[in-house]
């Protein structure tokens, strides 16, 4: 039986606030559906060059109060990134808490608007600690 993976779902309450959530990230919209008679809309976001491996944004127009509120349950979205150090920063200047610094080089975490934990890895070796990242405390759940 061969299987392939197609994509992760995430239930939004704003869909222009999370996608630009995920744009910061360096997510891009990849494709678009939407159903008037269903009254959502499907959004695919992935990282470019990496089409087969979106999340899928669902947003049903006339709200969605079964929304938890707090998603830790999913587990969470994990990307590899190229400079955490970088990526937190870029991040942090565009209002996103960083709920788990990367004090170790390596691993941070950082929530969505919906509360989707999303964990960013350094790729390769873990960068050399550095401030302000090392003495910064965690904030929140991660």
């Amino acid at each position: 039986m061969a299987l392939k993976y197609l994509h992760t779902m995430v239930r939004v309450k704003d869909l222009e606030k999370s996608m630009a959530f995920y744009e910061l990230l360096g997510l891009k919209e990849t494709r678009r559906y939407e159903s008037e008679q269903g009254r959502f809309t499907l959004v695919f976001l992935a990282p470019p060059g990496q089409e087969e491996a979106p999340i899928e944004l669902t947003y049903n127009w006339d709200g969605d109060d079964e929304l938890p509120s707090d998603s830790r349950h999913f587990g969470h979205l994990a990307y590899g990134v190229d400079d955490i150090y970088a990526t937190c920063q870029h991040l942090q200047d565009n209002g996103v808490t960083i709920n788990r610094p990367p004090r170790d080089g390596r691993m941070a975490f950082v929530r969505s608007p919906d509360n989707v934990s999303v964990e960013l890895l350094q790729n390769g070796e873990a960068l050399a600690p550095a401030e302000p990242w090392s003495s910064m405390e965690s904030t929140g759940h991660w």
